[in-house]
């Protein structure tokens, strides 16, 4: 069984955790200022080549809690090559992760002479991939379908492969990519250090890491399945016919940051963005369904700053760290109570303040209350709106009781909503 360890407090600073200077400095420079608690507990365990399974809220820097140690360790490997192949494979669920957590690892590397990093995922070609992996590289970070493709076809030696990092782990075991890893563990050399990062830790998992892992040390920062702390959650109570005009009034009122809005189907976003731009709210999408470039232009427009809203479906509930969102709409709540957090993950990060507004009608009482269950909290209801619905609002929430209703608009005077009692003692 794995060791388990839990920390809330550890060191103040990231040179304290024993990291080298030139990565304190990238570090610095990102604005990073505090460890995280899942930093503070893996950086260290990393350094000292222990196999780890980490679990943290989205948002709280799993990245550097891999990234960091893995380049210092990379940095101070003094044993010649023996091939091309990379020393470190990092494997993400999808493309827009990987590109990421690529652009993280060379943030972080800034200060550091001769660590080569490169990326390999599916939807381009494969002449610069492959390229550069002929030149070789040090961190290799890619999709299992894209790597297993070019180690079938000898473009990628992984021969020299001395640590592997199985990133959002539990998203590979829902896209069923599992085959892809096991075929990959099999043409990996078996002495090397192994972790596994996710923000829930299901039991397939566990007992995965289990076969494949040498006493790895489970690290858990946070209660699971639970949202960031400066994330603010509130819901409001409409007809299923109202949501788009409520949606509007809430994007037209967030006009400092970046919006996030997140529905179920390709379709539904691709309307969806039509009808904002019909509105005059510029928006563009993120599905799955759109090509690879029309993703990368629309991350980048929304990271830039040129795009403010961004109609996406789960495709952007992980991994998507852009600065600046401060606020993400679920107009269609998911079916997975988990997938809830992931999307509203995306704000708040890193210890910023964001809101996320769950926008439920009178189909979806089910999986309101299930997502409350879940996060084990209630939401704040906005009832200062034209299309709001008592009616629903009373029969969904899930623990009534006498709420702070917070008013969309600032010059108003705030109300509060009717006390509705238990069930219970309801009058029949």
């Amino acid at each position: 069984m794995p060791q388990t360890e839990t920390r809330r407090t550890g060191p103040s600073s990231f040179a304290t955790l024993g990291l080298i200077e030139p990565i304190v400095r990238a570090v610095a420079a990102c604005k990073y200022t505090t460890p995280t608690p899942i930093q503070i507990t893996a950086i260290p365990a990393l350094l000292d080549g222990r196999d780890v399974i980490g679990s943290a809220q989205t948002g709280t820097g799993k990245t550097a809690a891999f990234a960091l140690p893995v380049l210092q360790r990379v940095a101070k490997m003094t044993t010649p090559r023996e091939s091309k192949s990379p020393r470190v494979l990092v494997l993400e669920p999808t493309r827009e992760l990987a590109l990421q957590v690529e652009g993280a690892f060379e943030r972080y590397a800034k200060h550091l002479r001769s660590v080569r990093i490169s990326s390999a995922f599916g939807g381009v070609g494969k002449y610069e991939q492959t390229h550069l992996l002929r030149v070789g590289v040090d961190v290799l970070v890619g999709t299992p379908g894209r790597v297993l493709d070019l180690r079938l076809q000898s473009r990628l030696d992984l021969t020299d492969v001395q640590i592997l990092i199985l990133d959002e782990a539990d998203r590979m075991f829902e896209l069923g990519f599992v085959p892809d890893v096991r075929r990959l563990l099999g043409v990996l050399p078996p002495e090397r250090q192994t972790a596994f990062f996710s923000a829930t830790l299901p039991d397939p998992i566990l007992r995965f890491a289990r076969e494949v892992m040498h006493n790895p040390l489970r690290l858990e920062a946070n209660r699971r399945s639970s949202a960031a702390p400066g994330i603010s959650q509130r819901a409001c109570f409409v007809e299923s016919a109202n949501k788009f005009p409520l949606l509007v009034e809430l994007l037209r009122r967030e006009e400092k940051g970046r919006s996030l809005v997140f529905v179920t189907a390709q379709r539904d976003a691709d309307k969806l963005a039509k009808r904002l731009e019909k509105e005059g709210v510029a928006a563009t999408v993120l599905h799955g369904g759109i090509s690879q470039t029309d993703r990368f232009a629309a991350v980048d427009g929304f990271r830039d700053g040129s795009i403010k809203v961004l109609v996406a479906t789960d495709v952007a509930a992980r991994g998507l760290d852009i600065p600046g969102i401060t606020l993400v709409v679920n107009l269609e709540l998911p079916s997975e109570p988990k997938q809830y957090v992931h999307r509203i993950g995306r704000t708040g990060r890193a210890g910023a303040s964001g809101t996320a507004i769950a926008i439920c009608d009178e189909t979806e009482r089910k999986r309101f209350q299930g997502i409350q269950t879940l996060i084990r909290q209630d939401f704040e209801p906005l009832v200062d709106h034209a299309w709001h619905a008592p009616g629903i609002m009373d029969d969904v929430m899930h623990r009534p009781g006498h709420w702070r209703a917070p008013s969309l608009h600032p010059d108003r005077v705030r109300h509060h909503a009717v006390r509705i009692p238990p069930p219970r003692s309801r009058k029949r």
